[in-house]
């Protein structure tokens, strides 16, 4: 009921729907993985297991880091912690 609130009172469910409607009705989605190179990180409290996703559909991963706080939302989180991610993929990429 609060995310249907949310939604409701801000007006921003179309918005937040059109993305979904377009990915789902997209004519020229890519057949082969990507490779060019990528950094990728993950924080803790967010979605697991997503690794091999990101390693099915990009080839050429060059630098994976993980760390233990963050949660989905890691952009609202300390700086220091935001700071060590990117320079942790960046000097890789």
């Amino acid at each position: 009921l609060s995310n249907v609130m949310l939604y409701w009172l801000t007006k921003t469910a179309g918005s937040a729907g059109r993305l979904y409607y377009e990915n789902a009705h997209a004519e020229n989605r890519p057949t082969e993985p990507t490779t060019l190179p990528i950094g990728l990180t993950g924080f803790g409290g967010d979605f697991s297991g997503i690794r091999r996703f990101a390693e099915r559909d990009h080839k050429n991963i060059v630098s994976w880091n993980m760390y233990p706080s963050g949660g989905h939302f890691a952009a609202h989180s300390p700086l220091q912690v935001l700071l060590l991610a990117s320079a942790g993929s960046l000097s890789k990429v």
